[in-house]
């Protein structure tokens, strides 16, 4: 028997429908997902590039073109090369805790306003780099626009989308991380082939364009209800955006109840500190291990390296580079089909088949490396294409379960009073694990060949174990009446049952 179990909200759904109000801010503030998709596929397709690798990483370039004797699995083993990659997401996990006081006090929109900005920046620095410094610094830039970005986007969405709708609406974000992935790969497949080699330029600074729509569209953005309440107090105000982004005149009983909750969140001073308490446990565990799990998959590093790592079996530049593409337009068509069904299967079986699937190809990927791919040649073809269509299955259970609802669950589990603290620790050590397993994963890659697939294959058998035990289910429930899932679930409520109801007394007895 499964240890979460679906529960209704009490009082039922609120009213509403969805409105092209709605739809459209949600698709701007969602752009920031284009551009930490985009940042990822063109990091992954620049660094296979000759052109690009002679200029800045010359000894990887000499090891990938005239070292003979060097595995293949360690040609492009340089701790520099990741640096290039993985220095967005440290300078992101750093942001990411500049941006929570920053989402609280002032809310949604103008960190989303400060991440489009610093996006700006850095692909403007990223594309007229004439040295490794440069380059690393406009990568940087980037990170900190990703920080803020990612800190505030799923919060804007969670907080603009009707409960009954409100995964599909989370799930746009991962939709327009795919989006952007593709992009990416589509401009360097097209890039690598300029005379001159200086097309990499053009793909690093074209991540501008993703960031003046966000930037642009910052600033015509509505603050959702929440945070109107949360800084102006203004009643009134929030009750006529409700009713627009709603749709109906009817908002009384969801105004009541975001009053109520930010009226319990104005309590609190100091919310990292309070989501130390014995009654935040579980959302601190899963703000925790969620976003460690999602990093854990091993996706980061197909995304990352996808170029790099079908050159590693045999592939020449542009078929590297094109079946980066592949496997990009997979995610993204199977993404949109967990947009379509999450908020009916529900969160949980999600996890659970994607999860089954990511671990079975892992397991096959890992088999096939191990036996037809040594330290020189390639893989032949027919091998080569089996390894790609494995991949392509991995993405696929990635983008139906991990992928979406890593961003769908963290961003509408956390009560209003910490909601914003506890999203800065997501998006944190979502980050720090993007960054450490980017550094590691050449090295572990030259070190562990292809048993680096059984590795990561192991962790999706753990972490689809943790969401069958431990994370309840979540769909149709408001953010606001989140706790109720706790207090029923068969592990956490032996924690928080005693002291919610002791809580609870408190406040009937005042």
């Amino acid at each position: 028997m499964a240890a979460g179990l679906a529960i209704q909200s009490e009082g039922g759904q609120y009213a509403g429908k969805i409105t092209v109000f709605v739809v459209l801010s949600c698709m701007i503030a969602a752009t920031g997902g284009i551009i930490f998709g985009y940042d990822v596929g063109i990091s992954g397709g620049v660094t296979s590039m000759e052109p690009f690798l002679k200029k800045f990483f010359p000894k990887v370039y000499h090891k990938m073109k005239e070292d003979t004797e060097i595995s293949n699995y360690c040609k492009f083993d340089s701790q520099l090369l990741t640096c290039f990659t993985s220095s967005l997401y440290i300078a992101g996990l750093i942001a990411s805790f500049f941006a929570s006081p920053v989402t609280r006090a002032f809310g949604r929109r103008l960190s989303i306003l400060i991440g489009g900005i610093t996006f700006l920046a850095g692909a403007a620095l990223g594309g007229a780099s004439y040295n490794v410094y440069m380059l690393i610094l406009g990568r940087i830039l980037l990170g900190v626009g990703l920080g803020f970005t990612n800190q505030s986007v799923p919060l804007y969405l969670s907080e603009m989308a009707l409960s009954k709708y409100r995964g599909a609406f989370n799930v746009g974000f991962q939709i327009c991380v795919n989006i952007g992935f593709i992009l990416a790969t589509f401009i360097n497949y097209g890039t690598v082939k300029i005379k001159g080699g200086w097309g990499w330029r053009i793909s690093l600074a074209m991540a501008a364009a993703p960031a003046a729509i966000l930037t642009i569209g910052a600033f015509f953005l509505p603050e959702t209800p929440n945070s109107l309440i949360q800084h102006g107090n203004d009643h009134e105000n929030a009750k006529r955006m409700l009713q627009r982004i709603r749709g109906v005149d009817d908002v009384q009983a969801e105004l009541e109840d975001l009053i109520k909750a930010i009226h319990n969140s104005k309590s609190v001073k100091h919310p990292f500190r309070n989501l130390l308490q014995r009654k935040y446990r579980p959302q601190l565990v899963m703000s925790i291990a969620i976003p460690f799990f999602q990093q854990i998959t091993g996706i980061n590093v197909i995304a990352f390296y996808a170029p790099i790592l079908f050159r590693t079996i045999g592939s020449g530049e542009s078929a590297s580079l094109m079946s980066a593409t592949v496997l990009g337009l997979v995610g993204l068509g199977s993404t949109v089909v967990s947009s379509l069904i999450v908020d009916k299967l529900g969160r949980r079986a999600l996890f659970h088949l994607g999860g089954i699937q990511m671990f079975v190809s892992q397991m096959l990927i890992g088999g096939i490396m191990a036996t037809k791919l040594g330290d020189h040649g390639g893989l032949s073809k027919g091998y080569g294409i089996l390894v790609l269509i494995l991949i392509c299955i991995y993405v696929a259970g990635f983008g139906l379960s991990w992928g979406p609802l890593g961003w769908v669950v963290t961003s509408e589990i956390f009560p209003l009073e910490i909601r914003s603290a506890a999203q800065s620790i997501t998006v944190a050590i979502n980050l720090l694990f993007t960054f450490l397993i980017a550094q590691a994963f050449l090295a572990m890659l030259c070190h562990m060949k292809s048993g680096i697939f059984f590795f990561f294959g192991a962790w999706v058998a753990l972490m689809t174990g943790f969401v069958y035990f431990f994370l309840p289910e979540t769909k149709n429930i408001p953010i606001e009446k989140m706790e109720k899932i706790w207090r029923e679930h068969t592990f956490w409520k032996r924690i928080v049952g005693h002291d919610q109801e002791f809580e609870k007394s408190k406040i009937e007895g005042a």
